[in-house]
């Protein structure tokens, strides 16, 4: 099965869970009471993330993070747009800001109106103990640490991302000395959020990255 056609499969099984679970989700006039509709536009974004980046590994893990959540927030039946810009911005103050990430990037998008966003940023941890109010909360968890995880594997392999499988991934998840860096944790409760099996999560990701292939650098 090609990679588009393997996540159009997963997105119909994250669109079943979704209904499944729909009573779980927060109603739509409390969304709307939290939340601003405004939504910046991705150039507006780019220039607040390269501002505080200059990383080339940050800048990629921003990009392939965008990639990964905007394909997720398709998967969910969702706007994209939202879920791509917070894959992008989620770390955008981590090199300036270290001792104060993800705050200064928090606060850049709540006075830029962009609440919705904000907030999934400002809880893309889970130990910050932040509430997930939306999917697009607790998207952010799923994509981030085990994306740049697969990054990571890729790019030890002498094909990068072609031709991975899920199986050479969960074997490195259970090494510890392996990116060490990587809160494995989070990458379990992630998967748990949004109500995907860890295998299939990775597979949907290595899809994304492998479509994604040449500009990231992964071939």
């Amino acid at each position: 099965m090609s990679s588009s056609k393997q996540i159009i499969a997963h997105s119909f099984k994250l669109l079943l869970i979704s209904v499944t679970n729909l009573e779980k989700v927060t109603p739509l006039k409390e969304k709307i009471s939290i939340f601003s509709e405004k939504i910046m536009d991705r150039p507006e974004a780019l220039k607040i993330l390269e501002e505080m980046t200059q990383s080339e590994s940050l800048l990629r893990h921003a990009r392939t993070v965008e990639l990964v959540m905007e394909a997720l927030g398709a998967a969910v039946g969702e706007d994209p747009a939202p879920y791509a810009l917070t894959g992008l911005l989620h770390d955008a103050d981590y090199e300036m800001y270290p001792d104060q990430h993800p705050k200064i990037i928090v606060q850049k998008l709540e006075e830029l109106g962009e609440k919705e966003i904000a907030h999934a940023i400002a809880g893309h941890y889970t130990k910050w103990e932040v509430p997930r109010l939306t999917m697009m909360d607790k998207c952010i968890v799923a994509a981030d640490e085990l994306t740049g995880f697969i990054v990571a594997c890729a790019l030890i392999r002498p094909t990068k991302i072609e031709g991975m499988k899920v199986k050479s991934v969960t074997k490195k998840l259970k090494t510890a000395t392996f990116a060490a860096k990587v809160d494995r944790e989070e990458v379990y409760k992630g998967a748990e959020l949004i109500g995907w099996e860890l295998s299939d999560l990775i597979s949907f990701i290595i899809d994304v990255l492998q479509d994604h292939k040449v500009e990231l650098e992964l071939t």
